[in-house]
């Protein structure tokens, strides 16, 4: 099921601010609209209501469809999605990833904040007609231990570790920094995979496993379960060690024809997005209220606690380019499809 928000363009003074969200400008200003009407002389009631009518349009065709997933990786979009003034941007959410690929494919969609690797997908899967215009939300992966006894990657060898995403980036993370390390996965360790990260904790809650990996915000629900839990390890820090670079996990996709249509708009919706991420580090209340009001994360008192180990970010130009080539190495040599089966070209990386 999606939830549908139309929220409109950056003010002026979103603009102006060093905080804002994520948005697209009006090709129609309100100040444009204004003198419109002004110069209307002795306009008919059906003149008016056709004139109406038309700017509707316009608004419409000029809105940036923006998509999102439930989870931190929309988390910094929450902020402009409350913006009353922004009726210019339409946007909706989603369940899973892929209810929004073919609508990105397909022109359905203009924007969407996706993982990271589905963006290196989709570059290939469009032939180059999507870019990333931002990472939006590094590292979300963190080792859990009820006990004392891993303190670093070192610590988990001869360890059982219960965890999600067999054969995806959740295990490339896991093998790349356990590798990196000197501890060899297939022989040091026993990895256990789950379905889903609520089977994962039921089995440390049964004492089954006492170490788990686990994505926030379930990190923080879980540590409320479990008495005793604690975080033994940041990945974001064990990747950053070994790789020299930071851990990824979701991105802002955008067609680039959407961009090439009107990259003013596009500017001013990138400046927008860049103070909704300050925002939602800033006021950790205010955007886990609105987390839970777009359904982003269940409940607000869970955002509160979870948004500090989020990690949302906007990081843009070459620091996100050297992030994110670094990142699908790695998942490129674990496994090609991973990526859309070719690493992205320099045209994938927005520019602004």
């Amino acid at each position: 099921m999606k939830l549908k928000r139309i929220f409109a363009a950056v003010t002026a003074f979103a603009l102006c601010a060093s905080l804002a969200g994520c948005g697209t400008s009006a090709s129609v200003s309100e100040s444009a609209a204004g003198s419109t009407a002004e110069t209307t002389v002795e306009a008919t009631p059906a003149v008016t209501e056709a004139l109406a009518t038309e700017e509707t349009a316009d608004a419409s065709e000029a809105a940036l469809r923006i998509a999102g997933l439930k989870g931190p990786t929309t988390m910094g979009l929450v902020n402009l999605m409350s913006d009353e003034v922004a009726s210019n941007y339409d946007f909706t959410m989603y369940g899973a990833a892929d209810e929004i690929v073919p609508l990105l494919v397909k022109g359905d969609l203009d924007a969407a904040a996706v993982p990271a690797n589905l963006a290196a997908t989709l570059y290939n899967k469009t032939n180059g007609a999507v870019e990333v215009a931002c990472i939006n939300t590094l590292g979300v992966l963190y080792i859990v231990e009820n006990g004392e006894t891993v303190n670093s990657v070192g610590d988990l060898k001869g360890q059982t570790i219960v965890t999600t995403g067999k054969g995806a980036t959740p295990e490339y993370v896991l093998r790349y920094v356990l590798t990196e390390n000197g501890v060899d996965p297939d022989n040091d360790v026993t990895i256990e995979y789950c379905s889903e990260a609520t089977e994962a904790l039921s089995k440390v809650q049964a004492g089954e496993a006492t170490i788990a990996m686990l994505p926030q915000p379930f990190v923080t629900s879980a540590m409320s379960q479990v008495e005793g839990l604690r975080v033994a390890l940041d990945m974001n820090e064990e990747w950053q060690k070994v790789a020299g670079s930071k851990l990824v996990t979701g991105v802002l996709v955008v067609r680039k024809d959407a961009v090439e249509n009107d990259p003013e708009a596009f500017a001013a919706f990138m400046d927008g997005y860049a103070a909704s991420v300050e925002a939602a580090n800033a006021d950790l209340e205010g955007t886990a209220a609105l987390c839970e009001q777009y359904g982003v994360v269940a409940k607000a008192a869970l955002a509160q606690k979870a948004l500090p180990q989020c990690n949302i970010v906007f990081e843009t130009g070459d620091e996100m380019k050297t992030d994110l080539e670094t990142y699908f190495n790695v998942l490129y040599a674990a496994d090609p499809a991973s990526v859309g089966g070719t690493l992205p070209a320099d045209d994938f990386y927005y520019a602004g």
